[in-house]
């Protein structure tokens, strides 16, 4: 957030708590009792004389009953949604969900269905796979495994390794990769039936 706009948030904080205790009908004196506040700071903050702190803001919204966002009148959260523009390489459509150069990099990725022979090839870094949807051939090694929706593979990129279309139809995936040493760590564990 600008100092502009903080500096417009802040203005609007003192006539707002103004109106949300006359809208309580509740005086000066009953809040202060309330908070422990100064009648004198209570004004003064009414009138934006004085700025307003947490420690101020919190007991008024506690007395208030209110959250504290309706005292502050803080902005709107901006939009979280991922807007990326999808890249075409290879035949594969990938979509960037991280922003950031370096460390751990996110893609959605969709595979068209095709026949192809698998070319195993090796780079530094450590890769995670989860199928969305179709279904994954995986060769890793001496390894040649097919992932169905909903099953994911973790592998070291050094141990020779593909992953494309079974040619049975089209394939969307999550690719995470990161440097070497950057490994995946699965916090949650399924619940035992």
């Amino acid at each position: 957030m600008s100092t502009e706009s903080t500096d417009g948030v802040l203005a609007g904080v003192g006539p707002r708590l103004r109106r949300i205790r006359k809208e309580r009908e509740v005086t000066l004196a009953a809040l202060s009792e309330a908070t422990g506040i100064s009648v004198s700071t209570l004004s003064r903050l009414e009138s934006g004389l004085r700025k307003p702190s947490l420690e101020l803001l919190l007991p008024i919204a506690q007395a208030h009953q209110v959250p504290l966002d309706e005292l502050v009148g803080a902005p709107p959260v901006g939009d979280p949604r991922v807007r990326a523009k999808p890249l075409e390489r290879h035949g594969r459509t990938f979509w960037p969900l991280t922003r950031q150069p370096g460390g751990l990099q996110a893609f959605k990725v969709r595979e068209p269905q095709r026949s192809q022979e698998p070319e195993p090839r090796t780079h530094e870094g450590y890769e995670w796979l989860y199928v969305l949807s179709g279904r994954l051939r995986l060769v890793l090694g001496e390894h040649d495994v097919v992932l169905s929706a909903g099953e994911a593979a973790e592998f070291d990129t050094r141990v020779p390794h593909w992953f494309g279309s079974t040619g049975e139809g089209p394939v969307e995936f999550l690719s995470l990769f990161g440097p070497q040493g950057e490994r995946m760590h699965v916090r949650a564990r399924p619940a035992r039936k």
